[in-house]
Order: C-alpha cells, then structure tokens, then sequence
C-alpha cells in the first residue's frame, strides 16, 4: 500500500512512476477525501480538547457550589458533535484506504514501463547446449525414464497436475535438499509453515483483494468459522511473520527461507505448449525472504540475485537473468529480476526465480516497522523475496540439457551424493 502523504507531498512524481504500470491515474479525489479528512480531524480533536478541558473544571466548579447543569448539557450536544465528525472520519478513512489498496506499487526510476516486450536481458550465463543427435524434450525423458507419471497425476489429481516417482523423486528431493542446504550455509533461517493461511496474510503480501480468485479457498462450515486458503506460495507466508511488529534496529535484516508446495489455479493446457511441468496447480518451491532497513533493501536484493544464481550455476545450466518492465511485474513490487533457466524443446527461457524488492509496500499493510538505536518515529521495514528455487522448470531443464544420445541424462554433481547415480539410465 502506498504513503498517502507521498502521494500528496509529490504528486507528480508519483503519478509519473504509475503510469508506467497503469493507463491512467488520477489523485485529484485522493487527495480532496484526506485534505477533508485533515479538517475533520482538526475539528474533532478542537473539540475533544475542549471536552476535556470541562470535565476538569465540573469537580471544582461543584466543590465551589457552581451551577454546572449548562456546562453538562453543553458536553453532551459536544459529544454528539465529536461521535458525528468521527463517523464521518471513519469513512473517509475507508474510501482513501480502498483507494490506496487498489493501487501497485511504485516502481524504481529504472525500470522499464510497459510489459513483458520491454523486459531487458541483464546478462546470460553459459552457452546454450548444442547436441549431435534428434533430442527429447523433457516430457518424452521423464517418462521414458519412469520419473514422472503424468498420465496417473491426472487421474488423481486432473489436468495440471504430476506424479514424481521412483528415481524422480529422488531427483526431485535432490533439488529441494541442495538448496536447503546452501540456505542455511549463507545464515537464513528455515521456516516451515502453515500450508492453510487467513485472509489477512493474502492481504499483507499484496495478493488480496485483487488476486484472491487466483487461490484455492477453503468453503467454511459456517459463517462464524476462519475463512482459509492454500497458500500460493511461502511469501504468502513470510510476509506476514512480524506482522504488527516493531522490531529493533539491530534485529535487522532478518533472512528466512521456507519450502512449500505451491497451489494456484492457473495452469497451461495439458501437454501442451506450457506442457509437463512446466505449469501447474501444485509445485514445489523454496522461497526466500528478507526484512532489512529502508536503506539496505537494495544491496539484499543483490545478493538474492546472487544467491539464486548459485543456485543454477551449481547445476551447471545455461540461463539469463532479466530485468522486468514494470507490468510484468506483481503488482506490490517495485522492482523484480527474473533468472530464467533455458529449455531446448521449447526454444525459450522459463522464469525459476523472480528476486522481488516490496520496498515498504507490504510493511505498510501488515503495520511493520522498526525503531533505530537513536530514537524517533517508528519507520516501516523493507521486504523482498525471492525464489530460491522452483523445482517444477528446474527438473526439465536438467532433463532436456543434460541428455545423452542413448536416452539417458547426466546428474548434475552437485545433486549426486542425493541421488546415488551420476546417470540416470
């Protein structure tokens, strides 16, 4: 949620930045609601002080035998002033902060405007392979392989979804250990939490109202019972850890990752385009998430950046790493980088990672904040995420760019000590 006070104390600006994201803003009701608001407050609180004032004169003004019976009558007509102008308050305050709800982020100076075609190739990492042989693509691989049973995924599960079996879910608890470990090798702690959330921690990640179709909402039993729902991913989650907090300075940053199965309803067509696992209603995801100092959010997201990165280095795969325009990236995000893993049989890099800086966006929803070592205000931390990794574009990348002209692939090293193989044949 953005600043109001941002928004009226530099008004262009703001709506320059948006309009990189949006076809139109307008602020010109915003800010007439806060500036009636402002009086309305003024006016309330002139009042309140005047209440007050009275009521410590009514014990002195009885003590001396003082008529008070017009000063009473007189605080009740004030009391009825101050319940009408705090109504009036209370719904100004909702329409400004539906307003600011239904508002994205702002996104940083550098950031491309427009959508995915403005998307800018940072750097690309190793050579793409080239074989001598008619390759498979990893759908082909996987059940050739006897890793994936797509056909029994869809009978339990309908279209969208997988099964790993055998080898493959050992390739697949492989990736999910690998990253584990190199987390907690760089000093972030492991979360592993709730898979059922309330709606508030759709709310503070910047995810609801707007995208609330997106999940898988649990029906309630009644209306008295806590309206839940799966969690699309573990920043859904992490986001809302120190939710209505007030950490201190040296508590900061605080580094957290999570693994989590991921349930969302978009999905491709069934082996299609977007086929095998590429997409899905279910996947696996090891999530990172940080809470640093407004002024320190850019160097984390760097090194979340890096950290991702390792990641696919260590697999010894080809991939890029992308800068996002601003409407391709999520809505409560200033600014995202993608690394995105190449996939032969599709021609095409696939998203593995998008490391995410928030700024103080979802802080401001979920009222966290921090108090420095010298005092004053309480200001609102900075969130970022980052995948760290999804397995579901991993897996099929080693598939398709570690086969071999007899059909089978080569484990990548780091995976080995896992998987107990260096071939899967």
């Amino acid at each position: 949620m953005l600043d109001i006070n941002l928004i009226k104390e530099q008004t262009e600006q703001v709506t320059r930045a948006l309009l990189k994201r949006m076809d139109a803003v307008n602020f010109t009701e915003v800010l007439a609601l806060d500036e009636k608001r402002r009086k309305l407050i003024v006016e309330s609180d002139r009042l309140k002080a005047k209440r007050n004032d009275v009521s410590g004169q009514v014990p002195r003004l009885k003590k001396e035998g003082k008529d008070v019976s017009g000063l009473i009558e007189e605080m009740k007509t004030v009391g009825e002033e101050i319940k009408e102008l705090d109504s009036r308050l209370s719904g100004i305050n909702d329409e400004i902060r539906g307003f600011l709800e239904g508002l994205p982020n702002i996104p940083e100076e550098d950031v491309p405007p427009g959508g995915k075609e403005n998307n800018v190739v940072i750097r690309t990492i190793g050579e793409k392979p080239s074989f001598d042989f008619k390759t498979r693509d990893h759908v082909e691989l996987a059940t050739a392989l006897q890793l994936i049973d797509y056909e029994r995924g869809v009978k339990l599960g309908g279209n969208g979804f997988w099964m790993y079996r055998g080898t493959g879910a050992i390739m697949e608890w492989a990736l999910l250990n690998y990253f584990v470990e190199e987390h907690l090798k760089d000093g972030y702690e492991f979360i592993l939490p709730p898979h059922l959330l309330i709606p508030q921690c759709g709310y503070t990640a910047g995810q609801f109202p707007k995208f609330s179709e997106d999940v898988y909402h649990l029906k309630a039993e009644d209306e008295k019972a806590v309206k839940l729902f799966l969690l699309p991913t573990a920043e859904t989650a992490l986001s809302n850890l120190h939710r209505d907090e007030i950490l201190k300075e040296d508590e900061l940053p605080k580094k957290y990752f999570s693994y989590t199965p991921c349930y969302r309803k978009e999905a491709g067509s069934y082996r299609t385009q977007e086929r095998g696992m590429i997409r899905g209603h279910q996947f696996n995801k090891v999530e990172l998430f940080q809470y640093t100092l407004p002024e320190d959010s850019g160097r984390a997201l760097e090194e979340m950046i890096d950290k991702a990165e390792r990641l696919v280095k260590g697999l010894g795969l080809h991939y890029q790493v992308s800068k996002l325009a601003a409407r391709d990236c999520s809505a409560g995000m200033a600014k995202t980088y993608d690394i995105e893993i190449w996939i032969p049989s599709m021609n095409d890099y696939k998203e593995v990672s998008s490391a995410s800086n928030a700024h103080d966006y979802q802080a401001r929803r979920g009222n966290m904040r921090f108090k420095r070592k010298n005092g004053g205000k309480n200001e609102f931390v900075h969130t970022l995420n980052a995948s760290g990794l999804a397995t579901s574009r991993v897996l099929p990348a080693i598939l398709e760019q570690g086969q071999q002209k007899d059909g089978s692939v080569v484990v990548p090293g780091v995976l080995q000590k896992w998987v107990g193989r260096e071939i899967i044949r």
